[in-house]
């Protein structure tokens, strides 16, 4: 089967790269899923699972992403995200701890001035960030 070459890359450098067949990942705007062939197209990311299936891989490769760009070309797709990490490399206690905190911060916004939408997007992190783990 045909593969595309996919990387994804952060301020802090790369973070994944290898030839797949399918990229399947959430933009701002819905699921896209994308074959070797695809059309060019340029579409920002929602914090989500980039999901890599790899050929003759039983299991698809998964990375954590906060947001980003996705730029699709014939021969290769690129993701330059914020922060990226791949399922292996996810510390999930340290995951858990930030989704706890970030609970307590929502429930704390009444009686003090917390950043209600900031403690949402960490707590949006920290459950993609277990959720690609497997163990949210």
């Amino acid at each position: 089967m045909k593969t595309i070459k996919v990387s994804v890359v952060t301020p802090d450098g790369p973070v994944y790269e290898s030839d797949v067949e399918m990229v399947v990942t959430k933009a701002q705007s819905g699921e896209l899923g994308i074959l070797p062939g695809h059309i060019p197209m340029v579409a920002p990311l929602a914090i989500g699972v980039v999901r890599l299936k790899k050929s003759g891989s039983k299991q698809d490769d998964l990375v954590a992403v906060t947001g980003g760009i996705l730029e699709v070309r014939s021969e290769k797709v690129t993701i330059l995200a914020q922060a990226a990490e791949k399922a292996e490399d996810i510390d999930v206690e340290r995951a858990q701890r930030a989704k706890e905190r970030a609970e307590q911060r929502m429930k704390d916004q009444k009686t003090e001035h917390i950043d209600f939408r900031r403690a949402e997007l960490a707590l949006q992190r920290a459950i993609n960030r277990l959720s690609v783990t497997g163990k949210q």
